[in-house]
């Protein structure tokens, strides 16, 4: 979307935040980090349940679409301030949200959306964007994202945020910048390189879980097959029959689990993309620290010109080809009462200038500062969350694998039983 302009970045209902106050929000972040605070502790936040609903776009044409119930209520029925609350959101609401938050708080880590399309998912789940599963797994998708916003010492605090939970009416819009910078920060370019590397190793996870899922399903139902011949096989037999038919229900047992098998699955698959989308909140913030880098070079570029500019006029040489240049030579020297009216200009902006130039050095220092403390936090969010999904998801494989084993070891029974 366009810039929207310095003074109106955020507006929701009548409430509008200026650039003054988005300033205010980032020096007060360290206070709110000390502060430990958050909203859960004090308020009950869920997405209950998801409706489809029909209606006009905005080029008047009838469409389907989703809508998801969010439901505030206070932790203590005693808390003063907070009655229970609740109201209609749409995903397209959740994105201004989020898009609103990477704006204002450009140094934070903010937590992904859940998909908003199902992609790298195995052949089996629908990719229907209207189908009930995939709208469940958003439901709580988007669920986990409020909890997370909602958990973050700075975040938690942010009226627009607030406002988003109890007020039906709002509206957010987003800002963007395009810029270059020739003197980027390592720290930030790794970690931009890091996120990179990172949706990549994950992304390819996640279509290496999808084929496994496939063929694992494939194999799981195959074995219903044995249980239909075995079941056929009893038929003509008479003293191995009732083992023959028991090892059969054993395997249709065993085709008929890989359903639940894979829905768990799917729990874990959303785990990791989760964080296949925390890459692009990293990517944020890395370009967030390049606009600042390049407004610190756009300043002490124009007061290096500035300085030049003054040395030129003190010493009456032009260093470098200039039309100033051809027209002192064309013209003549400009007088000495030109020439000091012009130093006294050029004095004025270089004060200024170096004001521009430590005013910003003070921005991006503080940037830098209050980024890493939650690149940080969010460093060892992502280890423990990772690592307990991958155990997880190990503990799972290894259980399936002894379901197998089990019942193989049950059919084994059933045929020494003949």
């Amino acid at each position: 979307m366009a810039d929207s302009g310095p003074k109106e970045v955020a507006v929701i209902g009548n409430t509008e935040l200026t650039s003054a106050e988005l300033d205010n929000n980032i020096k007060n972040t360290m206070v709110e980090i000390e502060k430990g605070t958050s909203l859960l502790r004090k308020l009950e936040i869920s997405v209950a349940e998801a409706e489809k609903r029909t209606g006009k776009n905005t080029v008047n044409m009838q469409e389907i679409y989703t809508v998801y119930l969010i439901e505030t209520r206070p932790v203590d029925a005693l808390t003063e301030g907070i009655t229970p609350d609740s109201l209609w959101r749409r995903y397209s609401e959740f994105e201004l949200l989020r898009n609103y938050l990477l704006v204002t708080y450009p140094f934070v880590v903010v937590a992904p959306l859940p998909e908003k399309r199902a992609e790298i998912v195995w052949h089996k789940l629908s990719a229907d964007n209207m189908d009930p599963d995939f709208v469940e797994r958003r439901r709580v998708g988007l669920e986990n994202f409020l909890h997370r916003v909602a958990s973050h010492p700075v975040l938690c605090n942010d009226n627009i945020f607030n406002i988003f939970l109890t007020e039906a009416d709002s509206r957010l819009k987003a800002v963007n910048a395009a810029f270059r910078v020739k003197n980027p920060d390592g720290r930030f370019t790794e970690l931009k390189h890091y996120s990179d590397e990172l949706q990549t190793v994950l992304s390819q996870l996640l279509r290496v879980r999808a084929r496994v899922a496939d063929r694992l399903y494939g194999v799981y139902k195959v074995h219903g097959n044995y249980g239909r011949v075995f079941s056929e096989w009893s038929a003509i037999e008479k003293e191995m029959g009732d083992g023959l038919q028991s090892a059969g229900h054993h395997m249709d047992a065993y085709a008929a689990s890989v359903d639940d098998i894979l829905e768990e699955e799917e729990h874990y698959a959303d785990q990791l993309k989760e964080y296949l989308f925390y890459t692009d909140a990293l990517r944020a913030v890395c370009r967030k620290h390049e606009l600042t880098q390049f407004e610190l070079e756009m300043v002490a570029l124009d007061l290096a010109c500035k300085k030049q500019q003054k040395e030129e006029l003190v010493t009456g040489t032009v260093r470098t080809f200039s039309l100033k240049g051809m027209t002192s030579k064309l013209f003549g020297q400009e007088t000495a009462e030109q020439r000091e009216a012009k130093l006294q200009v050029l004095e004025q902006q270089l004060k200024e200038g170096e004001e521009a130039v430590k005013e910003k050095n003070t921005e991006s220092d503080e940037f830098v500062k209050t980024a890493w403390v939650d690149i940080e936090r969010f460093k060892d969010q992502k280890d423990r969350d990772l690592k307990e999904a991958l155990i997880s998801y190990a503990v799972m494989q290894i259980s399936m694998c002894k379901k197998g084993i089990q019942v193989w070891t049950n059919a084994k029974e059933c045929f020494n039983k003949m």
